[in-house]
Parts: C-alpha cells; structure tokens; sequence
C-alpha cells in the first residue's frame, strides 16, 4: 500500500537530521509519466509542491520509450505508465519496488478540428463516409508500436473496420500529445486521442470530439510503481498521487478512477 502523505513528510524531516547536506545536493527526483498525462500531472506536481515545498521534475513521452528509457538506466524515480503491462513487466525484470498501484483508466476519443468537415461520432461512421468518398487525407494517432493510446486506436479501428482503408492516410505522432497536435493542427481532419487532452482547456477550443466504445479495444488501465532508488520526496509524491486533491485533478481531466 502507498505511505501516507504524513508519513512520507515525517520521513522526510527525519532524514534531514542525518543526511541534510546530502539532500541539499540532490536533484529534485523525476517522474516518468505518459503524455496522456500532461495536463493533469502539471496541475497536480503544482499542488503537491505548494502543499509540501518540496520539488519534483517531470518527464513526459510514450510509455514504451519511458519504459526502454529506465531498461537503459535513466534515472527516474516514478513511473507512471498508460498500460500497465509496462510497469508489471519492469517490475517482473526486478526494475520496481513492488507491483504499484492502478491510478486510473483512461478513454479513447475521436477529433477533428473546428473548420474540418470531419464530424466526430462514436461509432465513427462519419469517418467511415469521409474515407470512402475520399475526403481524408491526414489522420492522426500516436504511434502504436510503443504508445498504448496508439495501440488502443488501431484496435478501435480494426473493430471498426477501417484501419486498413487508413494506413495511406495515417500521420503517428510520437506520444498521444503529439497525435492531438497532428489531429487539431487544421492540416489533419482529426485523429483519436486521449480524452484528457481533448479535454484539456489548451486544446478544447481547437475541435471537438466523441467518446469511442470502451468495448472496442482493451482497457486503457493506468499503473504507476516507484523504481528503485525512490527517494523520501518520490514517496510523498507517490503518496499525493492516491490523496482527494489529485485524484479530484485526475478526474476532472476525464480519467475513470479506481476504487479506493
């Protein structure tokens, strides 16, 4: 089970008597977190850090390269994953202190800029007419080689049907951030992402956008470990991540939370 925020701050004073100058040099530890989560995650390292006064750093990708990142030694101390396959894995390969925990589930949509002709619809049958009457030229998804929201997209389009009629005009950004920048740039006529960034008050006035059926691709379920070498401040920060404020944050930017 994840400390406390209270505990984690009591080990923290603690430490402080014997290690001080020690800490004092130490960089302020990195998250590793999926860039479904860039919006949300700013907001909550904001609040953690005027809670506590301490100082976190973040760093934000595809969780596959995240992953292949601290198989190579980067030096993070949390990762936040958005399939949590890629933590149990890291964890199985002795990367992890423990399993961690399921901090959310996150949703595909669809979206299409505001002066595209492309209206977004659940079951994506206006894309389907706009693809067989050859109105699409660009459509943006993350890249599902590494990327699980690029991975859920192509599931979500083979259920579909329409992943193959696709492929021509398919543009995969890097991370999901990116896909939504390719989808609402006003040179795609949309793209699938995350529900958190199209949400997301930066991005919500470019386009609009749908839910797409959960039952059309495997769950996007979200799981975050410490790594080892987690230090008291990746602790507290760990601890904040499963308290109300964060979660309230994490819900408001579309995330399904788990129980608990």
């Amino acid at each position: 089970m994840p400390l406390t925020v209270m505990r984690c701050l009591a080990l923290v004073a603690i430490a402080s008597l014997f290690t001080a100058p020690a800490l004092a040099q130490r960089d302020a530890p990195v998250i590793a977190a999926a860039s479904d989560l860039q919006f949300a995650i700013e907001e909550i390292v904001a609040g953690f850090e005027a809670e506590t006064g301490m100082r976190v750093r973040l760093s934000l990708g595809s969780t596959g390269n995240l992953a292949r990142q601290i198989r190579e030694g980067a030096p993070f101390e949390i990762f936040m994953a958005a399939d949590e396959q890629f933590v149990l894995d890291l964890h199985n390969d002795g990367f992890t202190r423990d399993a961690g925990d399921l901090y959310a589930i996150g949703r595909l949509v669809i979206v299409a800029p505001q002066d595209e002709t492309l209206v977004p619809d659940a079951e994506l049958n206006h894309l389907a007419e706009m693809l067989a009457a050859g109105k699409i030229t660009r459509f943006a998804i993350a890249n599902p080689e590494h990327a699980p929201y690029g991975m859920r997209a192509r599931e979500a389009l083979i259920a579909r049907g329409l992943w193959e009629d696709l492929q021509p005009f398919m543009v995969q950004g890097e991370n999901v951030s990116q896909a939504a920048q390719f989808a609402l740039s006003g040179n795609a006529e949309g793209g699938i992402i995350a529900h958190s960034l199209a949400l997301a008050p930066q991005l919500a006035d470019r386009g609009s956008f749908e839910l797409i059926p959960e039952d059309w691709h495997k769950p996007l379920r979200q799981r975050m470990a410490l790594l080892n070498g987690a230090g008291p401040v990746a602790e507290a920060f760990y601890a904040y991540m499963m308290q109300p404020a964060a979660r309230e944050i994490m819900a408001r930017h579309g995330f399904v939370l788990p129980e608990g």
